[in-house]
C-alpha cells in the first residue's frame, strides 16, 4: 500500500512562533529516502500552514510526485492549476475548523465540481475528491470524471479512540461519547465493513481509492487490510512521532504497518 506523507503539521509548528523553522522543505528528502510514495500538502484559504511559498518551493523541489489538497473556490483551483501538481485532492473547508470535519458535498454542487475537475484535467493534473463513505456519493464522483477518491476516515477513527482510550472527551461535539462499548464495537465494525464494501465498489466503477484523516499507528492496520484501497495520506500522527524518533524513523515505522 502506497503512503502519502502529509507534512501540513511541520509549518503549524513553524507559524506558532512566525519563525522559519521548521521548514517543510527539508522533509522531502527525509520522506523519500524513508520509502514515502507521495508529498501530500494542504494549501488551505486561510494559510493558517502551508504557504504559498511553500508550496511553490515544494512542487520545485520535491524528490515525490506531490498531492495538493484545496477548497473548490476558484482561486484555489487557479493557484492549483499554475502550481501543476501530480494530483489535486478536493476537500471541504470551513474558516472555524480544527481540521477537515468530513467528506465534499458533491451531491448538492454538481456544477461547481464539474467545472473544477474539468479545468483540472485540461492542465493535466489527476483529481481526487475527497468524500464519506457513501454509495451515493461514490457514484457521483465517478460521473463527476474524478480518477481517485479518498475516503475520509474520521468516524472510524473516533469510533476506534473512544474504544481504545486515546481521545479525549473534550470533544463534545461527538455524541457517541455516551453510548456503551458494545455499541461502540458495532458501530466500528459496521464503519469497517461499510469502508471495505464501498472501496470495492469504487474499485469496480474504475475509480482508484484512497484514505486519510485520524489514522495513526494502533488504528490503521484494519484499513491497510482492505484491498481496494491503494493508497493512504497521513499526516499528524506521524509528525508528532516524529518529535521523537525523527522523521525518518516515524515514516518507515508507519510503512511497516501498511505492508501487506
Amino acid at each position: 500500500m502506497h503512503l502519502g506523507v502529509n507534512i501540513d503539521h511541520i509549518a503549524v509548528l513553524r507559524e506558532a512562533r512566525k519563525s522559519g523553522d521548521p521548514d517543510p522543505l527539508d522533509a522531502l528528502g527525509i520522506c523519500k529516502r524513508a520509502g514515502a510514495n507521495q508529498i501530500t500538502i494542504h494549501l488551505r484559504e486561510d494559510r493558517r500552514h502551508i504557504q504559498d511559498s511553500d508550496a511553490i518551493h515544494i512542487m520545485k523541489h520535491s524528490f515525490l510526485p506531490v498531492n495538493l489538497e484545496c477548497a473548490i473556490a476558484p482561486e484555489m483551483i487557479d493557484i492549483a492549476c499554475t502550481l501543476k501538481p501530480h494530483r489535486v485532492t478536493l476537500v471541504p473547508e470551513k474558516r472555524e475548523e480544527v481540521t477537515t470535519e468530513g467528506g465534499l458535498a458533491i451531491l448538492d454542487t454538481q456544477p461547481l465540481f464539474l467545472e473544477a475537475v474539468k479545468k483540472l484535467q485540461q492542465n493535466e493534473i489527476e483529481v481526487s475528491l475527497f468524500i464519506d463513505p457513501d454509495f451515493d456519493t461514490v457514484k457521483k464522483a465517478k460521473a463527476l470524471g474524478a480518477e481517485w477518491i479518498e475516503f475520509h476516515t474520521g468516524k472510524y477513527a473516533n469510533l476506534y479512540a473512544m474504544l481504545y482510550g486515546n481521545l479525549s472527551k473534550t470533544h463534545h461535539s461527538i455524541p457517541e461519547f455516551e453510548l456503551p462499548r458494545k455499541t461502540l464495537n458495532r458501530m466500528l465494525k459496521k464503519e469497517l465493513e461499510t469502508l471495505a464494501q464501498l472501496s470495492g465498489e469504487a474499485a469496480k466503477m474504475g475509480l482508484k481509492v484512497a484514505a486519510g484523516h485520524g489514522l495513526n499507528y494502533q488504528n490503521v492496520k484494519p484499513v491497510v487490510a482492505i484491498e481496494a484501497i491503494e493508497e493512504l495520506n497521513i499526516g499528524q500522527s506521524i509528525i508528532a512521532r516524529s518529535v521523537f524518533t525523527g522523521l525518518e524513523q516515524a515514516i518507515l515505522d508507519m510503512k511497516t504497518l501498511l505492508a501487506r
